[in-house]
C-alpha cells in the first residue's frame, strides 16, 4: 500500500493505492496495468480508507486498488470553516477524483467502484449521473440514496439547521477549554469496539488512521461537523429515478447484522 494525495478544487483527497502514484503536477501519465481493472473504494461515515486494507492482499494480484478518505475523514483535510458535509457534495468530490485520475493515468479498460455505507450511497449517485464512466458497482450495506416522504421536508430542514446551531455553540465552548481526548490509542480502539460491536483486530487499521497524538493525548481526526443532520433528503421517487439510471452491473452485500432499511 502506498500513500496518495489526489488534488481537488482547493484541497486534496488522501488515500492508499496498490500502484505507483502519479505526479499530478508533472503532466506525465502513469500507465496502470491494462489487464487489471481499477477498483476505487469509498468508505462509510466516520470511517476511512483503512476500512479496505484487509482486502488488499487478496485483490492486488487481480486489480489496481485505490481506497480514498472522504473530506473530513482519515488523512483528508476538513472542509472549509464555513462549510458542512452535504451528501451531494460527496458526489462532486468523487467526480473530481475520477476526472483527476483519468487525466493523470492511462486507465485500464474497466473501472469499478466499491462503496460501504455512505460510500455506497455516493457511488450509486455518481454511477447514475456518469453511467459511461462506471463498469461495475459493489455496494456494501447501502443500495440507494437515503430518502423520506416529502411531508417530512420541513422537519428535516429545521432539525438540520438546529444541529448546525448546536455545533457552532459547542465550537465556541471548545475554544474556551481543552478538547476532549483519550489517554491512548487503545482507549480509542476500545471505545469504537463498544459502539460498533466489532473485534479490536477488525477495527485497528481504521482507528490507527483515524486518530492522532498530541502532547500525550489522542484525538479523533474526523471533523465533528460530520455529526450534523442533513438539511435535505431526496423523496423516494427521486432516489428511485437515480437508481434506475444506473447501467452498470451491481453486486450488493448486506451483513447478517447489518443495515436492514
Amino acid at each position: 500500500m502506498v500513500h496518495i494525495e489526489i488534488p481537488t478544487a482547493g484541497s486534496h483527497l488522501a488515500g492508499l493505492c496498490s500502484f505507483t502514484p502519479p505526479d499530478f503536477s508533472a503532466g506525465t501519465p502513469v500507465v496502470l496495468p491494462p489487464e487489471k481493472p481499477l477498483l476505487v473504494m469509498l468508505h462509510g461515515w466516520q470511517d476511512n480508507a483503512a476500512s479496505f486494507t484487509p482486502l488488499f492482499p487478496a485483490l492486488t494480484d487481480h486489480f489496481s486498488l485505490l481506497a480514498v478518505d472522504w473530506p473530513g475523514h482519515g488523512l483528508s483535510p476538513h472542509r472549509a470553516a464555513d462549510n458542512f458535509y452535504h451528501f451531494v457534495d460527496y458526489v462532486d468530490d468523487l467526480a473530481q477524483l475520477m476526472t483527476t485520475l483519468a487525466n493523470a493515468c492511462v486507465m485500464p479498460s474497466r473501472v469499478m467502484l466499491v462503496g460501504h455505507s455512505l460510500g455506497a450511497l455516493v457511488v450509486t449517485c455518481y454511477a447514475a449521473a456518469f453511467a459511461e464512466r462506471v463498469d461495475g458497482l459493489v455496494l456494501i450495506e447501502g443500495l440507494a440514496p437515503l430518502s423520506e416522504p416529502p411531508m417530512q421536508a420541513a422537519t428535516r430542514l429545521r432539525q438540520g439547521i438546529e444541529s448546525r446551531q448546536r455545533y457552532r455553540a459547542r465550537a465556541l465552548q471548545r475554544e474556551a477549554r481543552p478538547p476532549r481526548s483519550m489517554a491512548s490509542l487503545e482507549q480509542a480502539l476500545a471505545l469504537r469496539c463498544q459502539v460498533n460491536g466489532l473485534r479490536a483486530a477488525q477495527l485497528r487499521p481504521i482507528i490507527e488512521r483515524g486518530v492522532y497524538e498530541d502532547r500525550g493525548r489522542w484525538h479523533w481526526r474526523h471533523d465533528p461537523r460530520l455529526r450534523c443532520d442533513s438539511l435535505y433528503r431526496m423523496g423516494r421517487e427521486h432516489a428511485n429515478a437515480l437508481s434506475r439510471a444506473i447501467s452498470a452491473p451491481i453486486l450488493s452485500i448486506v451483513g447478517q447484522q447489518g443495515t436492514r432499511n
